[in-house]
This record gives structure tokens, C-alpha cells and sequence, in this order.
């Protein structure tokens, strides 16, 4: 029944429904920004009314959903990347042994139940398939299809990603850390939640055998048909990321093990860069999953067009947007809000609401402005008919000065400098609290809100106890923000009215 499958994925049925009427189901892993786990499976809840669960290793949900509603989920905004679970081992026993460990997970690979995920990653691409045709008159031949990435026109790949790619290109195997935590504090303990735990050591890596694989149709390498009839060996690889400091073995070892054993069952070919599959295994501890990515690139860069130097990821602003629910009618205001990450998100999420950015420097306004046009000639594009504006408007101001009446604006949501990359710590002391006395005075009374990033959170501290008459912390969520700790908080205007010590205009 392979070809009877094949067309009847065509006519929008799963290969399983063609086979035996069962509904395919697929469950999913979606990556999303740390800290903003519980938002994610609210909005998994809402859109797609199935329940997630939160895993221990920070920054993942899981959730069970009918593989037919894959487009739904790559609608999802509060996710960075997806995959597909192929197994879960919540309690995986490793061997002492470095060669001991590694040999099980060799062997894990025979065992696994790829037949269902596999069906799932397919369906995954036939939706991707559809979306290029839709956009790129000019399908490529398939010869030079694998190449190119599907997701060439929006925008490339992410650029660490890129670059981790050429690295292993370059060298059999490579590795890269992620997060920049260790490299903060060597001695290892930072403080999350307030509590005090150990550093683990996260890596991540991706590993390239050099091996050429027989083009002979092994098991499964008569899936995936090529047009000509003849069967197309799938290229893959396999990332590991692996976190806890119980295990003999590297991520590197690991993934150079477990694929090689991956392409041995499959028959595929190992490319680090144009493959067709990309397996994870992720280790957390005790914790292993293996998955198949659904995507290529983050889903965080759909929104925008036009990067700055500190963009922030559209998922970590439809977090921030989320935590302040945004009701009808609101005025939203982002007062620093750069190339318009959030007030983006927020038009695109919430139209009903009347969004506002501003920013002292020009040229954000302008990226801003660009970003906002590309959103209207999309929305232009969806359907003409119905083509309404964007509710929202960009504007240049000083941030300490702004041109809003006092008591006029329900929700500030923005990023704060951190002082990193742009402005410095020093400045920082003397411009959070002018901020959120000017944020405390747009706001209205009892009712008012502010979600507010920020890296410096010494300086923060401090700048809220100084306007503690005007806003109260009603929560604090810790992210990591390419890299660096951060906190959002969310904060709730006081029924204290503000002194508004302009002069009337």
C-alpha cells in the first residue's frame, strides 16, 4: 500500500487514515522562549484544545494533537521550533560506562516506533511543499530543491544557525555551546526562582559521519518517492543537545553514535547541511527524547522584515503581550519600542486594540515603519477585499517626555535597554525611574499595566522602589535573552493619581 498511501496523502488524508480509517496522531514538542512554558500550553489550550505538558527541561512543551492539525500548530505564536516525539524515556538508566552508555543508545534506534512520526514528518513537508508553490512561481527541479532552504523567502536561516553549520561542514564533528550561562560564572550556581541550584552543562551539537550510504533501497528508503519513480535515499542528521552532569559522554559522541546507527536502520546518508531529516536527541539529565524537527528555521522570525541590533524574538513579545491580557479597546503602548517587535506582534494578535510605538532614535522608527509596511502589504495580499489598516502607529519621542494625556493609556509593554548593546548600565540609573514615572503618568489609575524586560534588574529594583506609589509588582518571569538572564515584569498602576509636572499643551 506505499503508493495507495502516497495518494491518498495527496487528497489531504494521512497515510495511516488510507491504511486502517485510524486518525493519525502526532505528538509534539515545541521550544519556546524560558519562562513563558505555562503561557505556551494556555495558548495550545485555547487554539488547538489540546492540554501540554510542561517539561523539566526549561524552555519545551509537549502536546497531543491529530496530525491533521499541523497547520494549526505552525500558526502557534508562542513557539520557537517544533518537532515531532518519537519516544520518551522519562527514567533512562545510564551506564557508568562511557562505551556502555553509548552502545545502549546505539541500540535504542532499532527499537524506536519511527513508522507513525515519520508519516507525520511527511505530511509536514507536503504542507511546506504547498506553501513554496503558493509563493514561488518558479518551482526549483528537484535536483537543486534540496538545496535551497524552504524557507528561503523569509528571510534565511538564523544566523547562529547558519554558522554552526559551516562549522561542521568544515570539521566531522562539531560543537557548539548554547546559552552563554557557564561562561558568566564558572563557579557554576546561579540563582533561578530564587533558588540556588547547580549550573548544569548544556551543549548542543551536531555531528557529521562521513560515511557514504549505499543508494540501495534499504528499509525505508523507498519513502519519500522522487517524481522519476526511483527511490530517493533521504539525506539527515542528528543534533544533540544534552544537559546534567551524571553523563560519561559528550553530546558530540552521543550524536555521532546514535546516528550512526540511525543511518544504518534507514539506510540514509549523513549531510550536515542539505539533509532532509534532522533527528534530535535531546538528554536532560534522566530524561531522553527523540524527536524529528518539523521546522527548519525558528517560527519567532514570521513577523519581521527588518532586523536592528537588539530585535526581539516575536515569541517572547506575544509572551510579554499575553501576561498583560490585552481586552477590546485598549491603547497599547510600546515607548521603546525599536524595530516594533512587540506593537507588531500585538497588531497582528490583538486588532481589536489600538497599538502604539514610539522611540527616541530615527532610524528604529524608520526599521519600525518598514517592518509595519511589509505587515500591511501582507495583510493586502490575504485578501484585498477586506484589507483593513493596521491598528497602529509609529512615532519618534522622548521617551521621559512623552505627547500622551495623562491617564490615557491601559497597557505599556516594551524592552528596556539592557545597556549592553545599546545605551550603557550608568545611564540606565538615571533613565529607568524618569521611564516609569512617565509610564506611571500615561497610565490610568487602578486599571493600567506594564510588562517591562529588562536585563539590569539591580537597576530596576532600585527604580521601583522609588516609584512604589505608582506601580505595584504583581509577577516576575525569568527569561534568557540570547543569552543573558533577563526578567519581565508585570506591573499594575496603583489608584494613585499621577502628578503630571508639565506644562499643559
Amino acid at each position: 500500500g506505499m503508493a495507495e498511501a502516497e495518494a491518498a496523502g495527496d487528497a489531504g488524508l494521512g497515510p495511516a487514515a488510507a491504511q486502517d480509517g485510524a486518525e493519525l496522531a502526532a505528538v509534539i514538542g515545541a521550544t519556546v522562549p524560558t519562562g513563558f512554558e505555562q503561557t505556551a500550553a494556555e495558548e495550545v489550550r485555547e487554539k488547538l484544545g489540546s492540554a501540554s505538558r510542561i517539561s523539566k527541561d526549561r524552555g519545551k512543551i509537549y502536546f497531543e494533537v491529530p496530525a491533521r492539525s499541523l497547520p494549526q500548530v505552525h500558526r502557534l505564536r508562542s513557539v520557537d521550533n517544533l518537532f515531532v516525539v518519537v519516544q520518551e524515556f522519562k527514567d533512562y538508566q545510564f551506564k557508568e560506562n562511557k562505551e556502555d552508555a553509548l552502545k545502549d543508545l546505539e541500540d535504542l534506534v532499532k527499537t524506536l516506533p519511527w513508522t507513525d512520526p515519520l508519516k507525520v514528518w511527511e505530511l509536514n513537508n507536503s504542507l511546506k511543499k504547498k506553501k513554496t508553490k503558493r509563493k514561488k512561481h518558479n518551482l526549483q527541479s528537484p535536483a537543486s530543491r534540496g538545496k535551497l532552504s524552504d524557507a528561503g523567502e523569509e528571510g534565511g536561516a538564523d544566523q547562529n544557525n547558519t554558522n554552526d553549520q559551516e562549522d561542521c561542514a568544515q570539521n566531522p564533528v562539531a560543537m557548539e555551546p548554547t546559552g552563554g550561562q557557564d561562561k558568566e560564572n564558572p563557579q557554576g550556581v546561579t540563582s533561578r526562582n530564587g533558588v540556588e541550584e547547580e549550573e548544569e552543562d548544556n551543549e548542543q551539537s551536531e555531528v557529521k559521519a562521513e560515511v557514504q550510504a549505499s543508494s540501495e533501497s534499504g528499509s525505508k528508503a523507498d519513502e519519500g518517492q522522487t517524481g522519476e519513480g526511483e527511490a530517493k535515499v533521504l539525506r539527515f542528521r542528528v543534533t544533540c543537545n544534552r544537559a546534567g552532569d551524571k553523563h560519561s559522554f559528550t553530546s558530540n559522541e552521543a550524536a555521532r553514535d546514535f546516528g550512526g546507527a540511525v543511518q544504518e536502520h534507514f539506510q540514509w546518508k549523513a549531510d550536515m547541511t542539505h539533509f532532509d531529516v534532522e533527528v534530535l536527541l535531546n538528554i536532560h539529565s534522566n530524561e531522553v527524547v527523540v524527536g524529528i524537527a518539523l521546522t527548519e528555521e525558528s517560527l519567532h522570525r514570521r513577523n519581521i522584515t527588518h532586523f536592528g541590533p537588539t530585535t526581539l524574538r516575536s515569541t517572547l513579545a506575544y509572551g510579554m503581550l499575553r501576561l498583560c491580557d490585552p481586552q477590546p479597546t485598549d491603547i497599547i503602548v510600546d515607548p521603546m519600542c525599536g524595530t516594533g517587535a512587540i506593537p507588531i506582534e500585538g497588531a497582528a494578535e490583538w486588532p481589536c486594540c489600538y497599538h502604539i510605538a514610539g522611540d527616541n532614535n530615527p532610524q528604529a522608527v524608520k526599521r519600525a515603519a518598514n517592518n509595519i509596511s511589509s505587515l500591511l502589504r501582507k495583510n493586502e495580499s490575504k485578501d484585498s477585499s477586506t484589507a483593513l489598516g493596521v491598528p497602529l502607529d509609529v512615532i519618534q519621542w522622548d521617551i521621559c517626555r512623552l505627547p500622551l494625556r495623562t491617564g490615557s493609556v491601559d497597557i505599556v509593554v516594551t524592552d528596556m535597554p539592557f545597556g549592553k548593546r545599546i545605551g550603557s548600565k550608568k545611564k540606565n540609573w538615571d533613565l529607568y525611574p524618569a521611564c516609569l514615572m512617565e509610564m506611571g503618568r500615561i497610565c490610568t489609575p487602578g486599571t493600567g499595566r506594564a510588562v517591562l524586560l529588562t536585563q539590569d534588574k539591580k537597576c530596576f529594583a532600585k527604580a521601583l522602589s522609588r516609584v512604589g506609589h505608582i506601580w505595584r509588582r504583581a509577577q516576575t518571569v525569568w527569561v534568557n535573552v540570547g543569552g543573558l538572564h533577563a526578567a519581565v515584569y508585570l506591573l499594575r498602576r496603583t489608584s494613585e493619581p499621577a502628578q503630571d509636572t508639565r506644562p499643559f499643551w
